[in-house]
């Protein structure tokens, strides 16, 4: 009997839009045995999601296979009947999907999600599956998760939700994980705690892994071979360490050379002051009983203190659920805080809405779920021009479309897709469309939460690049919220750390990587030098 759990022989795959058929994945072949985990590594756009879920049939109607077959121990899933596929889906192979958000159901409880993947393949249900539940949201580092279990998916973080994704997945002990950037939301130190954990599992259970990333160090920790993708095409693949040590492909070497690079402007302490806050706080009451009294409060932003100043870019640092989003989403006046919040000298933590509305165009948010922040219903270019139609009403429709084109183009992407919709384009390119929607209206202050969480390496370089290049030319204020600590180090002049609300280090640049002085931060450097390193 062969040893390999899941072959895929000479796929192709082939969308037909308009009676019009394009490929976007070419005869490609590998194959997982019991235990391994190949990973599946290329640019966004290169065919790795897709061939994923050909996996488990998910893909929608507009999909065809001219070629292959996709085995599961043997059985062809894609000749295989919808009841077949119910019985392999949730039980045999499972899946995390890459934006928690949009996978998540926002009407229910995180409880009554993952009991009810318990109930529908194994018949657990009332104490026995609120016990698994506690005990694998413990598994995949929930803080507290009695308390966590009446939570729903809005009220807890990206890292959160990401992992309550990866306990729905583990919840039935499959035999195959296909895990689509399980790891894009989390900070590092929780990154290894999941790589940790994925591989005791393997240990423990036998489990194979389907791993599709783009951060090539966490492939180069976890995956025992390796497939490099580009434009639909498997261009190498082979033992991972080999592929590290010694490509062959171009484009392999292309991907292993590519990180952010070069270093944040000096500090100007003279600089125009754009956004400072003192003492500010964001807490959130926690009622209970029949007349819902406050009986404490989630400090989840508690008395913090900081200066951002005109062409200068503040990183925020710390593990998901240390309220750094909280943090930027009150200093742009997108829920309420406590304290002080002067944008270019003038108060504003007392403006109305419609106050408010008048500096929208000058203080723009990248948002850290792409696919969640772009309206479905609506272009790419009618989501870019929105803004512009909002603040810049004196422009006419083709000075419009033009600072469209352009901002299109200054984000790496092609004009000609203004036309189509964001489920069209993949996780990295949905990332570029939220960055461009923020510069085309040229503001000076940009809230950026995990802009590069969702884009491959490469990617990654360029836009760091050209974040620092806008930066450079329009002077440009960035709060950047990121848990990729390399990303932070080539943008940020100052950062802060921090923990449960607090701020427990704050400093230059250099000073909190070269020589951090709390046990914290230390943590924080170690868990993302050994996951880029090991």
């Amino acid at each position: 009997m062969s040893d390999k759990i899941l072959e895929i022989d000479d796929l192709s795959i082939a969308f037909t839009v308009s009676g019009e058929a394009s490929t976007a994945v070419h005869g490609s072949s590998f194959d997982i045995k019991k235990g391994e985990t190949v990973a599946l590594v290329g640019e966004s756009g290169s065919g790795k999601s897709i061939t994923a879920l050909s996996v488990l049939k998910l893909l929608p109607q507009a999909a065809s296979y001219p070629t292959g077959k996709i085995l599961f121990k043997g059985q062809d899933i894609l000749s295989a009947s919808e009841d077949e596929l119910r019985k392999i889906r949730g039980n045999d192979i499972t899946m995390i999907f890459q934006e928690p958000m949009t996978s998540l159901n926002p009407l229910h409880t995180i409880e009554k999600q993952i009991a009810e993947i318990l109930e529908l393949h194994k018949g657990m249900t009332g104490k026995a599956a609120r016990e698994r539940v506690i005990e694998l949201l413990t598994q995949v580092g929930i803080r507290d998760p009695e308390t966590r279990l009446s939570a729903y998916p809005h009220q807890m973080s990206g890292g959160q939700r990401q992992r309550v994704m990866i306990a729905m997945a583990l919840a039935n002990e499959p035999e195959l994980l296909i895990a689509d950037e399980p790891t894009t939301a989390l900070d590092v130190t929780v990154q290894a705690q999941i790589l940790e954990l994925l591989k005791e599992l393997q240990e423990k259970n036998g489990l194979s892994m389907l791993f599709i990333t783009h951060d090539l160090g966490i492939v180069r920790r976890i995956a025992d071979r390796c497939c490099v993708m580009q434009n639909g095409h498997i261009v190498e693949k082979g033992e991972t360490e080999k592929i590290f040590t010694k490509p062959q492909h171009d484009y392999t070497k292309h991907l292993l050379s590519a990180e952010p690079k070069g270093s944040p402007p000096a500090s100007d302490t003279s600089a125009l002051v754009v956004l400072e806050a003192s003492d500010m706080k964001v807490w959130f009451p926690i009622k209970k009983g029949l007349m819902r009294r406050t009986v404490d409060h989630v400090k989840a932003v508690d008395g913090i203190d900081l200066i951002l100043r005109e062409g200068q870019t503040l990183g925020v640092v710390g593990e998901s659920g240390s309220g750094k989003t909280t943090l930027g989403m009150a200093l742009t006046r997108l829920i309420s805080s406590q304290g002080k919040i002067a944008f270019v000298g003038k108060d504003i933590n007392a403006y109305s809405f419609k106050e408010m509305r008048g500096l929208r165009d000058q203080m723009q948010v990248v948002f850290q779920d792409p696919y969640g922040s772009l309206s479905p219903r609506m272009s790419v270019g009618e989501i870019i021009a929105e803004g512009l139609t909002i603040h810049n009403k004196e422009l006419n429709r083709d000075q419009r479309e033009a600072m469209v084109i352009n901002a299109l183009e200054e984000t790496g992407l092609d004009p000609e897709t203004r036309h189509r919709y964001p489920h069209e384009f993949s996780g990295g390119q949905r990332q570029r469309i939220a960055i461009a929607r923020a510069i085309v209206l040229e503001p000076r202050f940009i809230m950026l939460d995990e802009p590069t969480s969702a884009l491959d390496m490469s990617v990654q370089a360029q836009v760091v690049d050209l974040l620092r290049d806008l930066q450079k030319r329009r002077k440009l204020a960035y709060m950047f919220i990121s848990h990729d600590l390399k990303v932070v180090k080539a943008l940020a002049n100052e950062v802060i750390v921090m923990r449960l609300g607090k701020v427990v280090e704050q400093g230059s640049s250099k000073q909190i990587f070269e020589n951090p002085q709390t046990d914290y931060t230390k943590a924080l450097m170690a868990a993302a030098f050994d996951i880029k390193t090991k």
